[in-house]
């Protein structure tokens, strides 16, 4: 029995960690509040200045799109802590950014497809992933998710790099990923 991270707790952390009100010139997401950019705020209905959006509000984005609807609840039930990264790194790097580095690794380390089939790299979580995961961890054991686990952080830390690399206005951002973001 595994575990479950409870949401509210993962909800709670991310708002900590993300702080109140930011407007950063370097940020291409404009002014935020709790983590959440002013184009979502206002894709979710919100009006008022940034400054004043509701924690409520944030909360209720974190759990529907970056909780629910990406499908780490499921991932949660095979694996809590892992779920509780992709939560993290899909808040920072988007849903579908996480879920590609979960089904890259699970491809990378099913031993030639000895262990299970590859998957498609579809940036959704679905039967398929679930079952690639599943296979993964059985054959794995209680060292699996933590191995898988440093996989996709290291996926998540060479794109961080990237995004540097790409744009120098990143690197006001990569100290502060790299050490706020991987464990």
């Amino acid at each position: 029995m595994h575990n479950i991270p409870d949401v509210d707790d993962l909800i709670d952390k991310i708002i900590i960690l993300e702080g109140g009100f930011t407007d950063h010139p370097a940020d291409r997401g404009g002014p935020t509040r709790w983590g959440i950019t002013e184009a979502v705020a206002r894709s979710h209905g919100y009006e008022g200045e940034m400054r004043d959006f509701p924690r409520e509000q944030a909360a209720a984005i974190y759990r529907r799109n970056y909780w629910m609807r990406p499908g780490f609840d499921r991932v949660a039930q095979l694996a809590p802590s892992l779920a509780a990264d992709l939560f993290d790194t899909a808040v920072n790097m988007g849903s579908g950014t996480a879920t590609l580095f979960l089904q890259r690794a699970l491809n990378a380390l099913n031993r030639n497809g000895r262990d299970y089939d590859d998957i498609a790299v579809d940036r959704k979580i679905g039967p398929r992933t679930l079952a690639a995961l599943d296979a993964f961890l059985r054959r794995r054991g209680a060292k699996g998710e933590e191995v898988l686990l440093k996989a996709v952080e290291a996926l998540q830390g060479a794109r961080y790099i990237e995004l540097a690399e790409k744009r120098s206005a990143n690197e006001a951002f990569l100290f502060g990923w790299l050490d706020k973001r991987i464990a």
